[in-house]
């Protein structure tokens, strides 16, 4: 698996997943707050998001060792 989360992107997903996670226990909101919060939290700390990949999109900057040609 390779990074396709990037720095904000990444941010934002664990701020909403320990936000929906927080809702959920408060009972805010239904079950359905653990199951999403904790998806969004995973994609967020493993940085790694499986529709990311599906789309193709990444939101990860390259690091400069993997932009050099391999010599």
């Amino acid at each position: 698996m390779t990074s396709n989360v990037g720095g904000i992107d990444r941010i934002l997903r664990i701020v909403a997943g320990l936000l929906l996670i927080a809702l959920a226990i408060t009972n805010v909101v239904s079950m359905w707050g653990y199951i999403v919060g904790g998806i969004v939290l995973a994609t967020g700390v493993f940085r790694f998001c499986g529709a990311y990949t599906l789309f193709g999109l990444n939101t990860c900057p390259l690091k400069a060792a993997e932009e050099e040609p391999a010599k």
